[in-house]
């Protein structure tokens, strides 16, 4: 008889077969971290079920299986190895597996070589991932793949992080998009992960074989993977318990069945962990503690004896909503938290309905609003101000600490730190790609130990041994959780080891401070995390600083909106009154917008008084049907310069595709002229959006290269899908030299990302993808050697032919460049006359692409600013000194921008990231060294393929709130 356990992360799986490989018996069960006890019930109900004798070929197998087998002298099998074996045996013709478990991915490439590819330091994705978005949608998993079944419309939402995707999926909750298309973009947005993530630009064709729980119990999420494969996948039978029946079939060593249940039972008991000092080394250090941090307390007042002005102050947070109601003294009469539950206007309407009724005596005369749903409330009930949040944390801190130079606020899944210079927010720290460091991460560990947060947090104050967790993913650290847990770690012991993991992520991960001396020392702390003693000790240790901790953490964006509201002028408020309140009505309705490029998923949110809220929108047109401002965006003014460049005329060499991504965006003028010169019709890749870049993905090698490499894989599909035949991409070390840095490269990504298409896009066999090195920054050499490189596919072509095409082609660029410079000046010169901020949008020249800047440009525009790209003013100032080497064309503009910025009052300079990035590791610390010495403000945006431009907005805001007289 032979046993197969998978021991997985979140189940055990058991098959029992003959000799001969059939089938007896099967099981499948979660385990909820009670693993020993789990195998020793199953190990007993088979011996009893088949009356066993004391021996049998036991192996096990599963991610949690191999500690337990090799403290208890068990058979082990790796899994991988297992699934090959069982598919070889069962599907013996499959070319590919793709195997999702609770917090692990795999893909098997079976045929063409054998290789695995794994998920590594991330568990987005995965069906952990997947329990947490339906825990968020209020559902089942069978519910949600019901719902899944009738979408219509896929929303891009970021499954790299499984508490991050709440930043996307909440936004759209309270957008009012429909649950079913939710649904189904969660289970796009796991396929999508996989096979970027892992497949990393090997081809997935063939047999496609889906295992694991999420995949067997999930036919839409199979479906999901079916659409972006274009395949059709095999679910087989016993498709749970693959890694078992591997397991069972390498079974060759009889073991005796009564020591090994005894062993297992005993695992775990003489286990241990790697584990950190305690806290607090005694009750007396913890109540001196206590008593230096009740000193910071906001003052209170009777609002049943209160009668007069009083002033508002909401923070709508991104799953809190919070409200504080301050007297003419800022004296605290009234104040709530409560969970947003997707949607805070009844919230805040049945508080507002509350204060009216209990307390006639009160007026509220001037309110403020800050935070994710600042609009929405603003508008649902006239609120009188909007303000950033950044600005209100500020405003609160300073009240009880006026010299404050550093704030940090962590909420529930975002984190915000900020510097302050000269009495102004500067450089802002925002957690974007990763939130295993913010409250939801702790709220999840203490819902699945059996705990509420209050409780937990005070479980570690006193802990002997906390374990130390370090800081990783959400759903990886449940591993190392559940480990340290049969390891004998107690409950204390892992709430104190996750508040230091919190600490240690916030710090190095997000604010990445090379030391504590460079946050200030004058700190204060908020956010509704900080309540946590455990949290707080920490952070004082860690820092080796005493901070400020406001007994009102958690409601500090709601308190400096309500200081902020009463620092303003009187004035009649707009706030809307009991009768209103009384009758209020709150109609969704979604849309697409057609009136630009974007073709945004509109909101439209219809209250009372003719009032709305349209949200979702990335520029001004539906809310004021036309593009203000739109003749100082110099990002629209160059896009619309490069669209001429689309059209071309058939010519007698027939058709030459150009891939429209990283240096060919400023170079299209040139390349275009080219090969038009020569009798070519030119046919441009067409306009980047999510559809393209899925369609390459494919064949993407890497997951970490930046967002616009990926694109390329998209663009140059899109001209194969096209019918193309001779594609022109060719490699460029250098660039043009502009006279303002020691060297002129290109990046290694753009100088040489033609080599990976070439080596990667399997659809480009039978066609002509002209990928030469090519140097236009050598105009006499350019000529004879490009000549040559187009002889290899067009014999016919004269060395003549060429020199006048290149001779028309350099003339083409200056011409464009000189058009852009000069419309550039004359935006200056208008911003200038009209006293507008002028906002230097820097980054790369494909940076211009909607699909990449996700309309920053037009987000800036409507803030009331001119956007100018940093090419434009690079020119004025030169060569600049710079602490690095300044080798790259496009980085030594941003540099020259820089310094030009700090010559100019009504100047600010905003960076363009790409996530993934390499070089502008670099450029970013220079680009903030060169505008700090200047006395400017650096503010840094990262992009990538999320769409979420929360946190693009809080740090605009911020920026404009900081240069307000």
């Amino acid at each position: 008889m032979k046993i197969g356990l998978d021991v997985g992360s979140t189940t055990i799986k058991c098959v029992v077969m003959d000799e001969t490989g059939n089938i007896l018996y099967r099981s499948y069960e979660r385990h909820y971290s009670k693993i020993t006890e789990k195998m020793t019930e199953l190990l007993e109900k088979v011996r009893r079920e088949f009356s066993l004798d004391e021996t049998a070929k036991l192996t096990v197998s599963g991610s949690a299986g191999m500690g337990i087998s090799q403290t208890c002298g068990l058979p082990f099998v790796q899994e991988v190895y297992a699934t090959r074996i069982a598919v070889g045996k069962l599907i013996p013709d499959a070319d590919v597996i793709i195997e999702l478990g609770g917090e692990d991915a795999k893909i098997l490439f079976l045929s063409g070589g054998l290789e695995v590819r794994m998920n590594g330091s991330c568990a987005g994705g995965t069906g952990a991932f997947i329990d947490q978005m339906a825990t968020l949608l209020n559902v089942s998993l069978e519910e949600m793949d019901s719902l899944a079944a009738r979408y219509e419309k896929i929303y891009t939402i970021a499954s790299r992080c499984g508490v991050f995707a709440k930043s996307d999926v909440q936004p759209l909750l309270n957008q009012g998009a429909r649950a079913t298309d939710i649904s189904a973009s969660i289970f796009a947005a796991v396929a999508n992960q996989t096979i970027a993530g892992l497949a990393q630009g090997r081809p997935i064709r063939g047999k496609v074989v889906y295992l694991g729980g999420p995949l067997t119990f999930l036919p839409q999420l199979r479906d999901s993977f079916d659409r972006a494969l274009k395949v059709t996948g095999v679910c087989p039978e016993n498709s749970l318990y693959y890694v078992a029946i591997g397991a069972a079939y390498c079974g060759a060593v009889e073991t005796n069945l009564v020591e090994a249940l005894e062993s297992i039972r005993k695992y775990g008991s003489t286990g241990s962990f790697l584990s950190i000092p305690p806290l607090f080394r005694n009750a007396a250090e913890y109540e001196e503690f206590c008593q230096r941090h009740a000193q910071c307390k906001a003052p209170r007042g009777d609002i049943g004896k209160y009668s007069g002005d009083a002033f508002l102050g909401v923070d709508a947070g991104s799953t809190t909503v919070k409200a504080v109601l301050l007297g003419r003294d800022a004296e605290i009469l009234d104040s709530i938290y409560k969970s947003n539950s997707g949607n805070p206007v009844p919230i805040i309407r049945e508080y507002l309905l509350g204060i009216d009724q209990k307390y006639p005596s009160l007026r509220i005369s001037k309110s403020a609003v800050t935070g994710y749903g600042e609009e929405l409330l603003k508008n649902a009930f006239g609120i009188d101000y909007g303000i950033v949040e950044t600005v209100a944390h500020f405003t609160a801190a300073k009240h009880f600490r006026p010299n404050v130079d550093f704030v940090i606020d962590i909420g529930g899944q975002d984190m915000k730190c900020f510097k302050i210079r000269n009495g102004a927010v500067d450089n802002i720290f925002l957690n974007e790609a990763c939130s295993s460091g913010c409250g939801s991460f702790l709220q999840t560990f203490a819902n699945t130990l059996g705990y509420e947060i209050p409780e937990f947090a005070k479980l570690g104050l006193f802990a002997e041994h906390p374990v130390d967790l370090g800081s990783r993913c959400t759903v990886f650290m449940n591993s190392q959780v559940k480990q340290a847990q049969k390891d004998g770690a107690t409950t204390e012991d892992i709430s104190a080891g996750l508040s230091v993991s919190v600490v240690k992520n916030a710090i190095y991960k997000v604010i990445r401070v090379p030391n504590a001396e460079e946050l200030g020392r004058n700190i204060v702390v908020q956010g509704g995390t900080f309540l946590n003693d455990a949290v707080l000790r920490v952070f004082e240790k860690e820092l080796g600083v005493e901070v400020t901790r406001p007994d009102i953490s958690g409601l500090m964006g709601a308190y400096g909106a309500a200081l902020y509201a009463m620092g303003k002028p009187a004035a009649q408020t707009t706030l809307i009154g009991p009768e209103e309140l009384e009758n209020f009505k709150h109609e969704v309705k979604v849309t697409n917008c057609g009136l630009c490029s974007n073709h945004c998923r509109l909101t439209i949110n219809i209250f009372g008084g003719n009032r709305r809220f349209i949200g979702g929108n990335r520029c001004e047109k539906p809310v004021t049907k036309r593009n203000s401002k739109s003749e100082l965006n110099m990002v629209a003014y160059k896009m619309d310069l490069l669209a001429s460049y689309r059209k071309s005329e058939p010519g007698p060499r027939g058709k030459i595709g150009i891939p429209m991504g990283l240096n060919l965006y400023e170079l299209l003028p040139f390349w275009h002229s080219f090969f038009t010169s020569l009798g070519f019709e030119v046919v441009v890749s067409p306009m980047s959006d999510r559809e393209l870049y899925l369609n390459g993905q494919s064949t993407i090698p890497s997951d970490t290269v930046c967002f616009p490499a990926k694109l390329m894989h998209g663009h140059v599909q899109a001209l194969i899908d096209e019918g193309i035949q001779n594609i022109f991409y060719p490699c460029m070390s250098y660039n043009f030299d502009e006279g303002i840095s020691d060297n002129h490269y290109n990046c290694p990504v753009v100088a040489y990302y033609p080599e990976v298409i070439a080596a990667n896009m399997s659809t480009l066999e039978g066609r002509n993808l002209i990928h030469d090195y090519v140097g236009i920054h050598r105009k006499r050499d350019f000529p004879v050697k490009m000549h040559a490189i187009l002889q290899k596919s067009f014999p016919d072509i004269t060395v003549r032919e060429v020199k006048r095409a290149a001779k028309a082609a350099y003339g083409e660029y200056d011409r464009y460049m000189e058009q852009v410079r000069q419309r550039g000046d004359e935006m200056i010169a208008q911003a200038e006359r009209e006293k507008l901020p002028i906002i230097i949008l820097s980054g790369r020249p494909y940076h211009l692409d909607p699909e990449i800047n996700h309309g920053i440009d037009k987000l800036i525009v409507s803030l009331g600013a001119a956007v100018i790209t940093e090419d434009i003013v690079s020119r004025r100032v030169g060569k600049v000194h710079t602490d690095v080497l300044n080798q790259w064309t496009y980085h030594a503009r941003l540099y020259a921008a820089a310094k030009y910025v700090c010559s100019r009052p009504d100047m600010n300079l905003v960076q363009l990231v790409s996530f993934g990035c390499g070089v502008d590791a670099i450029t970013t610390d220079e680009v903030r060294r060169i505008l700090e010495e200047g006395d400017k403000i650096y503010t840094q945006i990262k992009i990538d393929e999320i769409t979420n431009l929360g946190a693009v907005k809080i740090r605009l805001r911020s920026l404009f709130a900081a240069l307000e007289p």
